[in-house]
């Protein structure tokens, strides 16, 4: 029998590609508290492997149940995979499995997939339109403000404000915070407004209702 938790070749990224991995469970009724507890535990022990870059949890509502939603980044393919074969993990999972309305469902994207993934009840991924003003909206800002942030520290010295050198900084400065922090935040934020295209498209006349 093949194991749920191996990923298919055909299905992975490149192995030098950060990739992530999204986590939905759905708890059962009234077991919102112990299975929270359990959450902590197990995003300590993932902190703890090698290659993992971070997590976030998001919570939801799907079908009348809490749906909570975790995006672990890790720096290639292997790692994560050495994370979803490891003991510790399947011993967590096993000991979560009472509390989940529909088992350990899993996902795999690379990194610029994962913005727009997370959405926790959208049928499919809201239009390339949306996704490109909301990137546009949170990478702008950027490229006003953060050359203006490394402009004085690029005036030190002649290395660091060798065109090179600083174009470097500036776009690995974007790139990361970006990546890490506003991109997360942006989605969560508009969630509603990604999401309502999906609902829309339900209601368009010869779809019924």
């Amino acid at each position: 029998m093949s194991d749920p938790n191996r990923l298919e070749a055909t299905a992975r990224p490149d192995s030098d590609e950060v990739v992530t991995l999204i986590v939905k469970h759905r708890v059962k009724a009234g077991l919102e508290a112990p299975y929270e507890a359990w959450l902590r535990r197990i995003v300590g022990v993932a902190g703890q492997y090698e290659g993992h870059l971070g997590v976030d949890v998001i919570r939801g509502k799907s079908g009348g149940l809490d749906l909570f939603t975790c995006v672990l980044r890790f720096c290639s393919t292997e790692a994560m995979q050495r994370w979803l074969d490891s003991p510790q993990r399947r011993t967590l999972v096993d000991e979560a499995a009472p509390m989940l309305a529909d088992g350990d469902q899993t996902e795999v994207h690379p990194v610029h997939e994962f913005w727009f993934s997370i959405q926790t009840d959208a049928a499919s991924p809201p239009p390339r339109w949306k996704q490109a003003l909301l990137t546009m909206l949170v990478i702008l800002p950027h490229t006003l403000l953060v050359p203006l942030i490394w402009g004085p520290v690029l005036q030190l010295n002649a290395w660091l404000g060798n065109y090179v050198v600083a174009t470097f900084l500036i776009t690995l400065t974007i790139v990361l915070s970006v990546v890490y922090l506003f991109m997360p935040l942006a989605t969560r934020l508009f969630a509603p407004w990604l999401q309502a295209s999906a609902a829309d498209r339900h209601l368009e006349p010869g779809h019924g209702q």
